[in-house]
C-alpha cells in the first residue's frame, strides 16, 4: 500500500508528525505532499527542521489567495502529483483548504481518502473550516474520529459505522512526543524574559475574528483589560494574516506584547508554562486541555466541546467584558481535569487500520 500524506499548514504538520513517524517506523511506502498553504519560513520550513522531520517530497508553494483561488491551485497541483505517484490512499487532517483540496482531488481520481480528525462540528457554516471538514468527511473512505462523541456525530449524519474508527487525537501523540524537545531546544521564555506561570499567552488568527475590524478591536480591548486587571504580561505571537489586518485597521493594543510568530517548539514551551491561554484556534484548545493550562476561547462556538465538558476551556465570544470575566474565572479555576483526547497512540491506531485494510 502506497500512502500519500497531504499537509499544508502549521497545525497539520504538527498533528501529522506522529503519523509520519509511525509510517517511518513501519518502513511503509509513503510520501509527503505539502501544498504550501502556510508559506513563510516561520510557519512552514522551521517546523520541519525543529521537529526533526525530513523535507516533504513535494511542495506546491501555493501561498495565500481567495478560498476559491487557493483551493483551485491546490487541486491542480495535487492531481498532478497523484497521477505520477499513484497512491492507494490519501491521508488528510483537519479542516483547512488543503484538506478539502486533497480529499476532493483524490476522490475524483478514485483514490481512497482517510480523514484524520473526522466528525468535528461547530454547526456554524459562516466558518470556512466547517465547510471544509464536512465535505472532507463526505469524500472519505476512512473516518478517523478522535473521540466517541465525534463518532456519534458521524453516525447521526448517516455515515456507516464500519468506516468510522475512534483512534484518539494525534495532537496527544504530538504533545507527548514534543514536550521534551521543547524543554531541550526552546529558549523562548528566556529570550522574552518570562517566568513560568506569570504570563498570559494569546493566539488569534481566525478569519471571522481578524477580518472584522469590529471583532478584532473588541478582542484586543478585552486583552488590554486582562493585562490591566491582573498585572500579567499578555504575549501575542502575531500570525502573518493577523498582522496584515492589524495594519489595515490601524490597531495597536495598549498593553498587549506583540511578538513575531513562533515555531511549534517555542510556542509549545510558552504554552505549557503559561498561566492562561486565550485563543481562537481549535488545536490550541486541545493542546491546553492536554497540558493542564486553562483556556479561554475567543469564539461563539467550538468544534471541541470535550474541552468545555471537562472544565479546561470556556467560550467568551468577542465582547471585551466577557473576555475579561472569562479570564478571571479561568485564572481562578483548577487544572485537574481529565484528558478526553486519548492516550497518545492515535497514530499507531490509524496506521494499523490502513495496514489491516491492505489484506482485506
Amino acid at each position: 500500500m502506497r500512502i500519500a500524506v497531504v499537509i499544508g499548514t502549521r497545525p497539520e504538520i504538527v498533528k501529522m508528525t506522529p503519523v509520519i513517524r509511525e509510517l517511518e517506523a513501519r518502513k511503509a511506502d509513503f510520501f509527503v505532499l505539502h501544498t504550501g498553504q502556510h508559506y513563510s519560513y516561520e510557519m512552514d520550513q522551521a517546523f520541519f527542521e525543529r521537529l526533526e522531520l525530513g523535507p516533504a517530497r513535494y511542495n506546491l508553494r501555493v501561498g495565500a489567495g481567495t478560498h476559491a483561488g487557493q483551493t483551485a491551485r491546490m487541486l491542480v497541483g495535487i492531481e498532478g502529483v497523484l497521477q505520477g505517484e499513484e497512491p492507494d490512499i490519501v491521508l488528510v487532517q483537519g479542516d483547512t483548504n488543503t484538506v478539502l483540496a486533497g480529499a476532493l482531488a483524490a476522490v475524483k481520481m478514485h483514490i481512497a481518502v482517510g480523514h484524520v480528525e473526522a466528525g468535528l462540528r461547530s454547526y456554524d457554516r459562516a466558518m470556512p473550516e466547517e465547510i471544509n471538514r464536512v465535505l472532507a468527511d463526505h469524500c472519505s473512505d476512512y473516518l478517523f474520529a478522535p473521540t466517541e462523541g465525534s463518532k456519534q456525530t458521524l453516525l447521526g449524519e448517516g455515515f456507516p459505522e464500519e468506516i468510522i474508527h475512534v483512534t484518539g487525537n494525534t495532537i496527544v501523540d504530538a504533545v507527548y512526543q514534543h514536550c521534551h524537545l521543547a524543554r531541550q531546544k526552546s529558549t523562548a521564555m528566556q529570550d522574552l524574559g518570562l517566568d513560568p506561570g506569570e504570563y498570559v499567552l494569546v493566539t488569534l488568527h481566525r478569519q471571522e475574528n481578524v477580518d472584522s475590524a469590529t471583532r478584532f478591536t473588541s478582542i484586543l480591548e478585552g486583552l488590554d483589560l486582562i493585562a490591566a486587571e491582573h498585572g500579567l504580561p499578555v504575549v501575542y505571537p502575531v500570525h502573518p494574516r493577523s498582522g496584515e489586518m492589524m495594519q489595515r485597521f490601524n490597531l495597536t493594543p495598549a498593553r498587549v506584547r506583540l511578538i513575531d510568530p513562533l515555531d511549534f517548539l517555542d510556542f509549545l514551551h510558552l504554552e505549557m508554562n503559561a498561566r492562561l491561554v486565550l485563543t481562537d484556534s481549535g488545536g490550541v484548545q486541545e493542546e491546553t486541555c492536554i497540558l493542564g493550562v486553562p483556556c479561554v476561547t475567543l469564539r461563539d462556538n467550538t468544534e471541541r466541546p470535550e474541552t468545555l465538558e471537562v472544565g479546561a476551556n470556556v467560550l467568551a465570544g468577542t465582547s471585551p467584558w466577557a473576555i475579561a470575566e472569562c479570564a478571571r474565572m479561568m485564572l481562578n479555576s483548577g487544572r485537574n481535569w481529565p484528558n478526553p483526547y486519548g492516550d497518545g497512540h492515535a497514530a499507531k491506531r490509524i496506521i494499523s487500520v490502513l495496514m489491516e485494510a491492505r489484506y482485506e
